[in-house]
């Protein structure tokens, strides 16, 4: 007698199609930030919207207006009019593939190799948006049902890797369209193979430069040295001045929001495998050390704390041999990680205020943001939705699942800013696909079980959310 699951015999017996129909969409080469592919990412929407109709999506849209690149929406609505409504978001651009010598394998070939599925977008996120619609398709198979459990909307945009510059305005002009109770985020992964976990937030990020000028131009540091202020030395101590002894960052009010994660949290991110050998090599670039503020563990530090980081500094004389002088001006790039319920704006004004008070006299200062920054979101995982995605994700994947966060960025408190509603998030994904960099992959086995879960999540959430 076979008592194998029906939502996981569904997915098995779909998985052929799905790989065949996942290897067509990735050879879209749907690259967001090249203008020049900028078509491919509308033939991307439309080849989303097809297979949707294929799937007998009965209302399907591809939103091509303004500035924004194409989005796709789809909704099919559940036989019970009293079922709640979710939202999957996704997106389909890509990165770009440079250098596209160090690809083994073409980036939009599709190459299957093993358990694995090599190309740009199969991880990130053409192949967990495709994972959603295989669970859409297992949970109808495995219910017998005509429609969906609960109302389903997908939205998928076409603008994540440029960072969704006109995600708020796009939800803000749909929001009847995107109405929903829930919204489930696709882009995200689970901590290893062999220790599956479900996602509760990811970390804000504000990006500035701040630049120092002294006079009109560099001056001969044997006529003036010692004598007016350095700007290049003034960077240096506001650099050095960034974090206290135990790397705590020093702008005014720094930690005034911040919201520390449960004791369950931080219980299961301390019982995840971690090797700081491994980790250090494998992800941190080589580092020979781990750092960061007294207190935390890594994993706490680069999913749960916020963070001022340097990416560069600059000024003066840079290039072979000496040149004596006394630069003009100076600068330093600083990116901040945020974390709930810290507010972009907020960490601007504190940045604002740390800069003035440590530009030395006959030093001007000026503070440049990149954009308005993307603010941080976490769920909380008592939610029922959040509940009831776990013990999906468990049953799918066999295993016991863990809590975990993502130390990145991502569109997730626009989401729930906008459309005003919990967001929880649902991938199947590894940190070590290389995603961003040559050689993308995803493993096939697991994308299988991000659709059984998917399926499984579909069936319980009525009851769970009533």
């Amino acid at each position: 007698m076979n008592h194998e699951p029906p939502e996981r015999a569904a997915v098995a017996a779909l998985a052929e199609e799905f790989l065949v129909s996942l290897r067509e969409w990735i050879a879209i080469p749907s690259i967001g930030a090249d203008p020049a592919h900028h078509g491919d990412v509308a033939r991307s929407a439309h080849w989303l919207a097809d297979a949707l109709r294929a799937d007998g999506w009965p209302e399907v849209a591809v939103w091509d207006e303004g500035p924004a690149l194409p989005a796709v929406y789809a909704c099919w609505p559940a036989e019970d009019p009293a079922a709640p409504t979710v939202l999957v978001y996704g997106h389909h651009d890509v990165q770009p593939v440079d250098p596209l010598e160090a690809w083994e394998h073409p980036p939009f070939a599709g190459v299957v190799v093993g358990e694995e599925l090599i190309g740009r977008g199969a991880s990130d996120d053409k192949g967990q948006v495709a994972m959603h619609l295989l669970g859409v398709r297992a949970h109808l198979a495995a219910t017998g049902a005509t429609a969906p459990a609960v109302t389903l909307k997908f939205f998928v945009e076409g603008e994540e890797e440029s960072g969704s510059p006109h995600l708020a305005d796009l939800l803000a002009g749909h929001t009847a369209d995107l109405a929903c109770d829930l919204v489930v985020f696709t882009d995200t992964p689970l901590y290893a193979r062999d220790a599956p976990t479900v996602n509760t937030g990811q970390r804000g990020v504000l990006g500035a430069e701040v630049v120092f000028t002294g006079g009109t131009s560099d001056v001969h540091s044997g006529r003036v040295g010692g004598g007016i202020p350095n700007p290049a030395t003034a960077i240096a101590r506001l650099v050095a001045a960034l974090h206290d002894a135990d790397g705590r960052v020093q702008l005014p009010g720094f930690y005034a929001d911040v919201v520390e994660p449960t004791a369950v949290e931080r219980a299961d991110y301390a019982a995840l495998p971690f090797d700081e050998a491994d980790w250090l090599a494998a992800t941190a670039g080589g580092a020979r050390a781990v750092a960061g503020e007294k207190g935390w563990s890594t994993l706490e530090r680069v999913w749960t704390r916020p963070t001022a980081e340097v990416n560069g500094i600059s000024g003066g004389y840079t290039g072979p041999g000496l040149k004596t002088i006394v630069p003009r001006d100076a600068s330093v790039k600083l990116s901040f990680r945020l974390v709930p319920d810290q507010q972009p704006a907020r960490i601007a004004s504190a940045l604002r205020e740390f800069v003035a008070a440590h530009t030395p006299e006959g030093v001007t200062a000026e503070v440049r943001l990149r954009g308005d920054g993307v603010p941080p979101y976490a769920v909380d995982v008592t939610h029922p939705a959040n509940v009831a995605l776990y013990d999906a994700v468990q049953q799918a994947f066999d295993q016991p699942v863990r809590y975990s966060r993502t130390g990145g960025s991502g569109p997730a408190a626009v989401l729930h800013d906008v459309l005003g509603v919990p967001v929880v998030y649902l991938g199947a994904t590894l940190p070590d696909d290389r995603i961003h960099a040559p050689n993308e992959r995803v493993v096939l086995p697991l994308l299988l079980r991000g659709a059984e879960a998917a399926a499984r999540l579909w069936r319980s959430l009525p009851e769970r959310l009533s």
